[in-house]
């Protein structure tokens, strides 16, 4: 596929959005899609896109979690082992999982370097300001994360201050296993500060495919401690699908079909790998949306002529089809206007 650098000139209209005939909204954006041979093999927009991963990094921030056997040092659950890799909503069943391994690790929740903060969802947000509790650590969407992290730290002998910079050996792991699964060089992999404090890492959408083609198929990973471990925590992520968002979210939604592993990131950036097809996409919605995501993805999997309808019928329900107003009475609806490009045009 001959494919630009250029970024902007390039975006692809993604989204739209009407409010009763009129158009109100549109989302731009770029999709890559990828074989198992590590070649483009769809695109809409600029398959070249540089985007930082935001969470959709989880999974490969959990994998050496998983190669040192953290887990079974200190007694994790599937559930708790999961929510590693997730960006839980703050429901109870995600806070009890969390103090859990805290517990466990023996590891206090101030050690946690993520902010105080309250749950995401919407109902767990509320019970908590109605019994007037305060803003914890462990609501963070991101402490599972963390959690897993500081038991890596402790369980390994390494410094749990420092777990958050860049220059830590657990950090410096973590790149080195996202450089080799993605393909592209650590020097060619630009490093930021995440919401949570984590360093953050940019790569290519063809890149970030490519390292989720590998979580969905692991048997193009090399190293074999990596492989196994990829395959240890996508079968959690695929049983506990709960543990990666929440309630009828779409990494939640898409988890369940096991042919799937997928995850996103903070800013529009979605990632998910198929594994009988052995193909891969990661997207960027360029105005950092997220809301468009499930229609999105839904109409990638039309598009290529994905078989598990099941799946595609969930997108569309928790998507935002129909547009409601504050009364829930439906005032317009959204659709995507993409066509995906395939290495034969």
């Amino acid at each position: 596929m001959q494919v630009e650098k250029g970024n902007r000139k390039m975006q692809r209209i993604l989204v739209e959005e009407y409010r009763g005939k009129v158009l109100e909204c549109t989302h731009a954006g770029h999709i890559c899609g990828v074989d198992d041979t590590g070649s483009i093999r769809y695109a809409a927009g600029n398959p070249l896109h540089m985007t930082y991963l935001r969470s959709a990094a989880k999974p490969f921030q959990a994998i050496p979690v998983l190669q040192h056997g953290i887990e079974k040092l200190y007694g994790f659950t599937g559930k708790e082992t999961a929510v590693i890799a997730g960006s839980h909503r703050g429901e109870p069943f995600h806070i009890a999982a969390i103090e859990s391994m805290l517990h466990k690790s023996g590891i206090c929740e101030e050690s946690l370097l993520c902010a105080s903060t309250y749950p995401l969802n919407a109902d767990a947000r509320d019970d908590v300001l109605r019994h007037d509790r305060p803003k914890r650590r462990v609501y963070h969407n991101c402490s599972g994360k963390h959690s897993g992290i500081l038991a890596l730290c402790k369980g390994g002998g390494y410094d749990i201050v420092s777990y958050c910079d860049p220059g830590h050996p657990v950090q410096r792991q973590i790149l080195r296993t996202l450089a080799s699964l993605s393909e592209v060089p650590e020097a060619d992999i630009p490093i930021g500060t995440d919401g949570c404090g984590f360093p953050v890492f940019a790569l290519p959408l063809d890149g970030l495919a490519r390292a989720y083609l590998k979580l969905a198929c692991s048997d193009l990973i090399v190293d074999a401690p990596i492989r196994s471990a990829v395959e240890k925590l996508t079968a959690l992520m695929s049983e506990h699908s709960e543990m990666i968002a929440g309630t009828d979210f779409i990494c939640s939604v898409l988890l369940r079909d096991a042919n799937i592993v997928a995850k996103g990131g903070a800013k529009g950036v979605y990632c998910f790998g198929l594994k009988n097809e052995r193909l891969a996409f990661a997207l960027k919605v360029l105005d950092g949306s997220e809301e468009e995501w499930p229609l999105i993805v839904a109409s990638i999997l039309e598009q290529i002529d994905y078989t598990n309808r099941a799946t595609i019928d969930d997108l569309y329900r928790i998507s935002q089809v129909k547009i409601s107003n504050d009364a829930n009475r439906i005032v317009g609806y959204s659709k995507a206007v993409f066509d995906l490009t395939t290495d034969q045009e």
